[in-house]
């Protein structure tokens, strides 16, 4: 090539990439040299891509894991007596920083266009760092984009199709290249089993396809019983019918649109229907209920009770009693039965879980990994249905297997046959915009909730949650906000009314004590739910002034110090910090760090670190022996357990946790047992999924980053339940982060509609 361009870095050796490649090669070279980049010279060798990933890796673009895979496929083809492609070695740090970032494979055709979009690569925050620690400048690294820009997506299949290290999936090799798709083998294979999994079970053939057959009339007057709705179109009917007739579906549906009061009637119906079954002789399906974390298991646990005791089980057929409807929730891990420091479960294919049907709920958190965990443990017929809201953010870990399974729920696509059969069941026609002669089998199996039952139609969250959500946030909307036209929603600035990060961040700590009552509309004051007056919006002071005027004696008995500490739970989840980042002063640990310090300041809380009374935790990994999960909230308590030398009370602190296997139970753990856990008087979006807040802060940093999106916005606002607030840095990053979404690489939809 022609073009000559190079990057210069400094360090302690010299490694001269420019030179001919024409001696032996190792796989050990190190990038801690005076360093010369030539781009179009970067892969004409293994060591010298190898040098460039190392360079990334000091400069934290890419993780050491990344590095060491690329190492790793250079030793396995060099073992097979092949010298492996550069583009091999850098493609194979690229998909796996790729998974890292919450993807399932890489998308070829886009990295090659827009790799700088594709990788987020550098990442937003190294623009503004221009000297690494070894005094390496930014501008003088080499860009993925810049390298990538000089192979074609031609060139690079063949180099691909070539390379020992990459297989079609046929025979066993670390890559995967499926037609544009490269993957780690691992990821092909959940996406694999998933895709097969649900498939298998579309294709399973269903009592209640005729109309007119018994199990389908059962159906239809189980429905008919359930439901009273006068609504023309009862989405949620709709959605229990559609749910009945497959062995996979999924129900999506935004904040208060019902999903936990449909599911209940689903699995009334469905034993119903079980019930009169010639089939199954009257035996009532095994049904188990699961969420992907603690929390959210907490959560659907206290919802899912009530529920279930307002059924109309008497005029139910099929001999319905409470017992057939499970009103407990475990958390997956739990339910599969999770073996410590591996990924493998007691239930698999081997051991299929005891079940006929399984729900589990906030599926949008579910990875890939877990969800074809799920497909195994599941005997071959048993029904799964999906409950979750689609436009939430996607899992942690890789993919978005909710979100790709519901991206034609909108538009529905119902063929003109499930039309008419929703017709017989339900007795509600659908409107022709639901219904497409060409519609997939994946879309006759998902059901979309369409009416928000929570929020009343003023409702400011709603209204900001439906304008982030469909790309319709504008100037009227921020400006009703931030004159507190709404009952329930505030913008809040700092004193200066400009953008001033210190001014901003000191108004975060200032609400967090508070929830800044004064600001919202009427001081908060006026506003009934449910016919009933609702207190104004609180902030952290709310339960540690509960936790301090508890008025339990030395001598209260066990029982009543459990009963404070579930108020003082109930207390703390009243009001809820939340955060896009982990790191920095407008994340967890610097947020964190301020609002102890301001608590600290307003005596409220006797130190700003260690441990103390009153101060909350986030559980952050499993703890199988104490019983603990990934997203559980405990509060530090000082009690009067112990005993001194005399025999007199001695108070100690114990972290009060809610007793998942115990309903209204407490766990009492001591601090020095507890492992994985941080601070949580902010917590980032992430963590929150699952968990709802009476009112919720939501905190966005002054510049843009790649993880500000509209579904984490969106989700933000959707933890809320009668209040929210919002903190903006930079109202521009606001705008901005909207304009983001989250598009996750993967081929289980187009797997799905291919078959």
């Amino acid at each position: 090539m022609s073009r000559s361009r190079s990057h210069t870095g400094k360090s302690d050796h010299q490694i001269d990439l420019f030179a001919e490649d024409t001696g032996p090669e190792t796989s050990t070279v190190m990038a801690t040299g005076d360093t010369t980049f030539d781009i179009d010279d970067l892969l004409t060798s293994p060591d010298k891509t190898e040098v460039l990933l190392v360079h990334w890796q000091q400069a934290e673009w890419i993780r050491p894991l990344d590095v060491g895979f690329a190492r790793l496929i250079r030793e396995l083809s060099e073992e097979q007596g092949e010298r492996p492609h550069p583009l091999v070695l850098l493609l194979a740090a690229l998909v796996s920083h790729q998974v890292g970032r919450g993807h399932v494979c890489v998308d070829l055709g886009n990295l090659l266009t827009d790799a700088g979009h594709t990788l987020s690569l550098p990442p937003e925050e190294s623009v503004h760092e221009p000297l690494t620690d070894s005094g390496t400048n930014e501008r003088d690294r080499p860009k993925p984009a810049e390298v990538l820009s000089l192979v074609t997506l031609p060139e690079c299949l063949s180099i691909l199709e070539s390379a020992c290290a990459v297989s079609d999936g046929s025979h066993t090799a670390p890559l995967v290249l499926n037609e544009t798709r490269l993957y780690l083998r691992r990821f092909w294979r959940y996406e694999q089993r998933i895709a097969d999994g649900i498939r298998h079970r579309l294709a399973l053939p269903s009592p209640l396809t005729d109309p007119e057959s018994l199990p389908a009339r059962t159906l239809s007057l189980a429905l008919d019983t359930l439901f009273q709705s006068s609504e023309p179109v009862d989405y949620q009917k709709l959605a229990c019918a559609l749910a009945a007739r497959n062995r996979f579906a999924v129900i999506t549906g935004g904040p208060g649109t019902g999903k936990t009061t449909t599911v209940v009637n689903l699995l009334a119906a469905l034993q119903a229907v079980a019930g009169e079954s010639t089939e199954r002789a009257g035996r009532k399906y095994r049904i188990r209920l699961a969420a992907p974390t603690g929390k959210a298991a907490a959560r659907l646990n206290e919802s899912i009770g009530g529920a279930v005791s307002r059924l109309p089980l008497a005029e139910l057929p099929g001999n319905v009693d409470l017992n057939d409807i499970p009103t407990r929730v475990t958390t997956l891990h739990r339910l599969l039965g999770s073996r410590p420091d591996t990924r493998k479960f007691r239930h698999n294919r081997d051991n299929p879980l005891p079940v006929d049907i399984l729900v589990i709920d906030e599926a949008s958190m579910v990875d890939v990994d877990l969800m074809a965990s799920v497909f195994d443990a599941l005997p071959a017929n048993a029904q799964l249905i999906l409950l979750g809201d689609k436009d939430q953010l996607a899992s942690v870990d890789a993919g978005a297997v909710l979100g790709e399974l519901c991206q034609r729920a909108l538009q529905a696509h119902y063929t003109p046959e499930t039309a008419q059969w929703l017709a017989a069941i339900t007795g509600s026609q659908i409107t022709e915009s639901l219904v497409d002669k060409t519609g997939q089998p994946m879309d006759q199996a998902v059901a979309m909730l369409r009416r928000s039952y929570r929020f009343q139609e003023d409702s400011g969250i709603r209204a900001f949650a439906e304008a982030v959500n469909t790309n319709a946030l504008d100037s009227a909307m921020l400006r009703q906000i931030r004159e507190a036209e709404f009952d329930d929603v505030i913008l809040l600035n700092g004193r200066s009314g400009k953008p001033d990060p210190e001014d901003t961040l000191d108004l975060v700590s200032r609400h967090g004590i508070t929830g800044s009552p004064e600001a919202f509309r009427s001081a908060g004051q006026g506003r009934q739910v449910n016919g009933l007056p609702l207190p104004p919006p609180v902030g952290y002071r709310h339960y540690l002034e509960q936790l301090q005027n508890h008025g339990l004696a030395t001598d209260s008995p066990r029982a009543d110090w459990d009963a404070m500490a579930i108020q003082l739970l109930e207390a703390f989840s009243d009001f809820q910090v939340l955060c896009a980042l982990r790191k920095g002063p407008w994340g967890v640990e610097g947020l964190n760090d301020r609002i102890a310090r301001q608590l600290l300041a307003e005596k409220l809380i006797p130190r700003a670190e260690g441990w103390y009374q009153g101060r909350p935790v986030l559980i952050t990994g499993n703890d199988y022996n104490l019983g603990l999960m990934n997203g559980d909230i405990g509060i530090a308590v000082s009690v009067p357990w112990d005993r001194t030398d005399t025999g007199e009370p001695r108070y100690t602190l114990r972290v009060a946790f809610p007793d998942s296997d115990t309903a209204g139970g407490i766990r009492w753990i001591s601090p020095s047992r507890l492992q994985q856990l941080e601070t949580v008087y902010a917590m980032t979006v992430h963590k929150s999924q699952g968990s709802e807040f009476n009112h919720t802060c939501l905190v966005l940093p002054d510049r843009l980053s790649p993880v500000l999106t509209k579904e984490l916005v969106y989700t933000g606002i959707t933890r809320a339940r009668n209040w929210f607030s919002l903190i903006a840095g930079n109202m521009d990053v606001l705008r901005d982060a909207v304009g983001q979404q989250v598009v996750r690489a993967s081929g289980l939809a187009e797997r799905l509609r291919a078959n």
